[in-house]
């Protein structure tokens, strides 16, 4: 198979696989560090995000130094997220079992650069003040994460089939944890609509939906830095396998 090749003929595959690992740790680390200097400079009162949903991650990455920090992160992860959707459109292909149906890889890179461009958007606006920035930061992270919940989606699909078909072999199940991921996360969407439906207390709603937006945010690492293991494990590297 093109994508597996003998990693040590060629030093560079690190760069490769290492990637969509770099891609999903910089929001991740952007938005923890964001989180720890706005407690300490008094902007927000301490607590678990994630479990307490004391604050959204717009709210503690909108002013003064951590906002800095994040767009200083945000920003170079956007681009790699984008570019990490265009390679796993290629891989994609070479580990497909049906090579006469490339629309599915095309579709995840096309709707992969829109993810980010609109995730760009958004931290490129957070903490500006107006109507109109206010309106392009909600909707820039509202497509971010709509945009990459798809291509997470499509890439579980196609990782799925090729299992299935034989092409690749995973240990510990990996094809089905990545469905498990974008279950759970359609599970968030799900639990936060109904509650916004159901739930008289407005503070409760919001509370719920900051932390959700938290862990889906931590499950999005969690796909890129699965994806990173797979790329790895098939040896996946840009230039065509040779003989040598």
């Amino acid at each position: 198979m093109h994508a597996e090749t003998d990693s040590r003929k060629h030093p560079k595959l690190l760069l490769v696989w290492g990637l969509p690992l770099l891609a999903g740790l910089l929001p991740a680390v952007a938005a923890m560090v964001a989180f720890a200097l706005s407690v300490h400079n008094g902007s927000i009162s301490p607590c678990n995000p994630f479990f307490d949903g004391c604050v959204s991650i717009s709210r503690a990455a909108r002013h003064d130094l951590a906002n800095l920090v994040f767009r200083a992160l945000v920003l170079p992860g956007a681009t790699l997220q984008a570019l990490t959707w265009i390679l796993c459109a290629i891989w994609l292909e070479r580990i497909s079992v049906n090579t006469s149906e490339p629309r599915r890889p095309v579709t995840i890179a096309f709707l992969g650069v829109f993810a980010g461009l609109f995730f760009v958007l958004y931290g490129t606006f957070l903490g500006s003040e107006g109507e109109t920035y206010q309106w392009l930061r909600r909707y820039g992270i509202n497509f971010y994460f709509g945009l990459t919940y798809l291509c997470m989606l499509l890439t579980s699909a196609g990782v799925f089939r090729a299992a299935q078909g034989g092409r690749l072999r995973l240990p510990w199940q990996m094809h089905r944890a990545l469905g498990v991921v974008c279950l759970t996360l359609l599970m968030f969407g799900v639990i936060n609509l109904v509650a916004k439906a159901l739930w008289g207390d407005d503070t409760l709603a919001d509370h719920l939906e900051n932390s959700l937006e938290w862990l889906a945010g931590l499950l999005f690492t969690l796909f890129f830095a699965m994806l990173s293991f797979l790329w790895r494990h098939t040896r996946f590297r840009l230039l065509p396998a040779t003989d040598d």
